[in-house]
């Protein structure tokens, strides 16, 4: 939106000397550094941190509650950078506030960044990437540059800041009360996942939220009135929160008054607006695109630097005085908290030792002892049943078992059986909606995108959430999918209705190419479990992975459950793939399947040995598990021999060649799926035992001839 308050494009002609305020000293050190970064790596994105060095000087300084000593520290302030192009904005801060270096999870005495990491700003294996990378550098909340995506992480880390303080706060201990701020731009603003994430934010009254909004009005194409002239303003009072509006992006003063309104503010999330001049202090460049995505150059920078009263030769000068005066307000402030809340920890450990272990055990990430005990296991059962339904009763029984496990759906519990029903699960609501911040069932409502993003927010406070939809509504979630990837974080995506077994929802609904999709990202666990009992299989299975996120396939359908008497225990799953059923001897032909498909090959192996065909069945639930496997029992599960092969999937063949090979078959779908009941569209595009058995004929006749 246009300011209210007109203001120059650029900032004004002239310069002066040094300046002797040691506040403005800092400021300029912060736009300097981010300049000079930009420049030396010749790419980057200079204009927003040059404008935004006055208020996040003053947020960090001055109002933050974080102790760069103890980065960890449970109670910390979060600040996210959802602007992520303007990471030099983020690394300026880390570096002046001497935020310490992290080890296996601890804080040791070496600094985050050094000034030589700033110099190799954007270089390979680099400290300061050209977006901001959590786990990569110690400062670092999360993973940002998709814009958006930060905003939806800031809302599931204000959201597990309710949870956490309903879960352990007491009246004498307020062991959780921490605020979360996030610097969030024109470009997050029209992007649809801030909008969903402002939305529910303003639905949950969380009041520990602020965003901060730069409002430069300058977007890579140029000045935003050629896409974005709506009234953020009152689109945000809409949505239920506290705005508020900052006239001069210079004006720290008026800025902490901001945010210590914003604080006070505890039963609304609040926006504050803040009017600013991209590249501001640069002569021909501020206030334009210019300024936005490339560096200044090296004589606007020298004029720039004048301007600042800065000295025009130097690169990368760091005043005297200026990290000690950072320090002397966020270090010496956080030191101080972080050690009260010690105390206060350990005081609440010797009045509530049970709670105390069990926040231990967040804390450390690690599991539950027990969490698993409860899992079921299901009898053999032709008639079968949903994969979606087994798992909602083994996710009721690891998640009862499993404190910290909290999640819900897209508006679709009742669909994707996601809810919790144990007595005392609850829902996450505020009490203004008659419950409370301690519930453990989140409703999302229709905004799929956002539910990822809040469920990283809520991994990375250290709880363990799931979140489902359909399958085919992953198409939405790509975005955080990835980057609960890059980030290693736990989360749980339950999708069900996995195939055309959708039957009349249609090809709207009918997912294809999302499994390839799926497997495709790097570092994504994916399960697509052929039984009740490969389904708690499953979860044991997944629920130990903690440094990457999962993916949970699931049929709407029912799933005749394989009698494991005859056939081999589900436990193979947690290999990836298994020999499920086997022919005496050398097999002549392997017929594979995952999911729903693995049925319908048991049922053809069935017919082929009653033929004297030797036949194998594999079971494939997790392509990437059976990678995983060392070559010696991949190749005892697909001998490299044996190329009479047969892959049946209900989804698209990209990726089957590596395991049929060139001259294997595949059933699988070459198109969009119909509108029908399931029994028609399986006989429509070919999934029957006929179809099975025909191509098995086909293998066994090529390798004869």
């Amino acid at each position: 939106m246009h300011s209210l308050f007109p203001c120059p494009a650029r900032a004004p002609e002239g310069g002066g000397s040094m300046p002797a305020n040691i506040d403005t000293l800092c400021i300029n050190t912060i736009r300097t550094l981010s300049m000079d970064a930009v420049q030396k790596a010749n790419s980057g994105h200079p204009g927003t941190a040059m404008a935004l060095a006055p208020p996040a000087y003053t947020l960090w300084r001055d109002v933050l509650n974080y102790d760069p000593a103890n980065p960890l520290w449970p109670n910390r302030d979060r600040f996210v950078l959802s602007i992520g192009h303007a990471s030099m904005l983020l690394y300026s801060l880390i570096y002046l506030a001497g935020v310490r270096e992290l080890r296996d999870g601890k804080a040791i005495d070496a600094p985050s960044l050094t000034i030589k990491d700033i110099e190799q700003f954007r270089q390979l294996d680099s400290r300061t990437p050209g977006h901001p990378e959590h786990g990569h550098t110690a400062g670092v909340e999360t993973t940002t540059g998709p814009l958006g995506q930060g905003c939806g992480n800031s809302v599931g880390m204000a959201m597990a800041e309710k949870w956490l303080a309903a879960r352990f706060n007491k009246p004498e201990f307020k062991l959780f009360d921490y605020h979360v701020y996030t610097f969030c731009g024109d470009g997050d603003n029209m992007e649809g996942v801030s909008s969903e994430a402002a939305s529910i934010a303003g639905h949950l009254k969380l009041g520990n939220l602020t965003w901060i909004y730069d409002s430069n009005r300058i977007s890579i194409e140029g000045d935003t009135h050629i896409t974005f002239t709506e009234n953020v303003h009152k689109r945000f009072e809409a949505y239920g929160w506290h705005v508020l509006e900052l006239r001069d992006a210079n004006d720290t003063g008026d800025f902490k008054r901001l945010l210590e309104e914003a604080k006070a503010e505890t039963s609304r999330p609040t926006l504050i607006i803040v009017h600013s001049i991209i590249g501001w202090g640069s002569p021909h460049k501020a206030g334009t695109a210019d300024a936005h995505g490339s560096p200044l150059g090296v004589e606007e920078i020298r004029e720039t630097k004048k301007f600042y009263g800065w000295p025009e030769d130097k690169s990368f000068y760091v005043p005297d005085g200026v990290p000690e005066h950072f320090q002397a307000g966020i270090a010496t402030r956080g030191a101080a908290a972080s050690k009260a809340w010690d105390a206060l920890f350990a005081a609440y450990r010797k009045e509530y030792p049970e709670l105390a272990a069990q926040l231990d055990t967040i804390l450390a990430g690690k599991l539950p002892e027990g969490w698993d005990k409860d899992i079921s296991t299901f009898p053999a059962d032709a008639k079968g049943i949903a994969s979606r339904a087994s798992s909602a009763k083994v996710l009721n029984e690891v998640a009862v078992n499993f404190p910290w496990m909290i999640g819900g759906s897209a508006d679709l519990s009742p669909s994707t059986k996601t809810h919790l029903t144990f007595d005392g699960a609850g829902d996450f609501q505020p009490p203004q909606w008659g419950a409370t911040y301690g519930g453990r069932n989140l409703h999302f409502g229709v905004r799929e995108h956002v539910m990822g993003s809040i469920c990283n927010g809520l991994a990375l406070a250290g709880l363990r959430p799931y979140c489902s939809g359909f399958l085919i509504f992953s198409d939405y979630m790509k975005p955080p999918i990835r980057l609960s990837a890059l980030m290693k974080l736990p989360v749980l995506y339950i999708f069900t209705h996995d195939s055309i077994g959708v039957g009349e929802d249609g090809p709207t609904h009918q997912p294809i190419e999302q499994l390839a999709q799926l497997r495709a990202t790097p570092g994504v666990t994916l399960i697509r479990p052929s039984d009740a009992n490969e389904v708690a299989e499953a979860w044991r299975t997944l629920i130990p992975l903690q440094d990457r996120p999962s993916v949970l396939v699931l049929s709407r359908q029912n799933l005749p459950t394989i009698c494991r008497k005859t056939y081999a225990p589900a436990s193979g799953l947690a290999k990836g793939a298994y020999v499920l059923a086997d022919a005496d001897g050398t097999p002549d032909v392997i017929l594979m399947a995952t999911g729903s498909e693995v049925g319908l090959v048991v049922k053809a192996y069935e017919q082929l040995k009653a033929e004297g065909v030797k036949a194998r069945v594999v079971s494939m639930p997790s392509w990437d598990l059976f990678e995983a496997q060392p070559k010696s029992y991949r190749d005892s599960v697909l001998p490299p021999g044996i190329t009479a092969r047969v892959a049946v999937e209900q989804a698209a063949q990209l990726g089957w060649d590596r395991y049929v090979g060139l001259e294997g078959a595949t059933l699988v779908m070459h198109s969009f799926g119909a509108s029908a009941p399931a029994e028609e569209l399986e006989v429509k595009f070919g999934f029957t035992v006929d179809a099975v058995v025909a191509e098995a004929r086909k293998q066994l006749a090529r390798k004869a001839s």
